[in-house]
């Protein structure tokens, strides 16, 4: 399917951009483009891949210029490129506007401009009941999405959202600084141990993309069936791991932190289609004219739930450490705790 085309991966130097190389560089894939600012992390991936397949373009989402300079003869696209921290976007709000919404709104814009074929954008599991400013960014991104999908020729440009649980040792994931505590000796930092969190890795986050790539129809939201823990049996299972008696430390919720996490909310659930291991939820192509559309209310509504972290197959601690010790992050670290010992 990838056969002599070019991929575009906006917000490549990150962890999912690195995931979705390491999955397509042995392919039969002709370029893929590196869309970021960062010129360091451009730098060091040039040097670690060596490879004239990997093609880098300096720029920002919010920079429709720089954004169209790399979108000319694109085929597909995986667009990444966000601020995804969500204290930081509670205190700078408008960067988050900037980017998630702006930025997207650029990055379609190009894509549809320039003809390309697929355009698979990212979300989170925040942008379903948002109460966080990073979340509320993502609910109005997938907004455009959808919008910018009725006005476009499927034929033409497939756009779609895949929308993800915490991906495991991502940058920014909570695991790394669990680890980097431990091995400080410092106490492992809890916002509040009942919090619950979808727990995926990187390669199931690359598989979702593919599947939306590969089944998706213009402005579907995706989201794949994950398991939960709470934060509390997160920090437990790493405990238990790297150090057993290590002390855990109650710190109080951070700015913007839900106490659980809705992949798809009441209302897409009760319209999703369960495809096996994920979810689809087709888009509401209906124009304003709802008279034409009425009929009497289904009153089963009343009897859908969500799909949150809550409700969701909740692990045990032996099945985390299991999905803790699937993660080369964990066993290389691990491995280096045990060997300094």
């Amino acid at each position: 399917m990838f056969k002599n085309k070019t991929l575009l991966i906006t917000g490549g130097t990150g962890s999912f951009g690195n995931a979705v190389l390491d999955r397509f560089l042995d392919t039969n894939i002709a370029e893929i483009r590196i869309f970021s600012r960062d010129e360091k992390k451009q730098d060091d991936m040039r040097r670690l891949y060596k490879n004239d397949k990997i093609k880098y373009y300096i720029g920002d989402v919010r920079d429709i210029a720089s954004v169209r300079n790399a979108m000319h003869g694109v085929d597909f696209v995986f667009h990444a490129a966000a601020l995804k921290q969500v204290p930081s976007c509670e205190f700078f709000p408008l960067e988050a506007v900037r980017t998630n919404i702006l930025g997207t709104e650029n990055v379609l814009t190009a894509a549809i401009e320039y003809g390309v074929m697929k355009c698979i954008c990212l979300s989170t599991d925040k942008a379903a009941y948002p109460i966080n400013a990073m979340g509320i960014s993502k609910a109005m991104m997938e907004k455009i999405i959808i919008a910018k999908s009725r006005t476009i020729a499927p034929e033409k440009t497939t756009i779609c959202v895949t929308r993800y649980g915490n991906v495991m040792a991502s940058r920014g994931s909570v695991i790394p600084l669990f680890v980097q505590q431990i091995k400080s000796g410092q106490a492992i930092t809890v916002t509040d141990p009942n919090m619950t969190r979808y727990l995926m890795s990187l390669e199931e986050a690359v598989e979702l993309v593919i599947y939306a790539f590969q089944n998706a129809s213009t402005g579907d939201i995706v989201v794949q069936k994950s398991p939960a823990s709470t934060v509390g049996q997160l920090a437990e299972a790493l405990c238990q791991l790297f150090a057993p008696e290590h002390e855990i430390k109650v710190i109080g919720t951070r700015h913007g932190e839900k106490v659980y996490e809705t992949l798809l909310t009441k209302e897409e659930f009760f319209k999703a289609q369960d495809m096996d291991s994920y979810y689809t939820v087709p888009a509401d192509n209906r124009d304003l004219n709802y008279d034409k559309y009425f009929i009497e209310g289904d009153k089963r509504l009343s009897t859908i739930d969500e799909y949150n972290s809550h409700n969701t197959y909740r692990l045990s601690i032996e099945e985390v450490k299991e999905r803790l010790l699937s993660l080369s992050f964990i066993r290389e670290e691990l491995e280096a705790w045990k060997s300094g010992k």
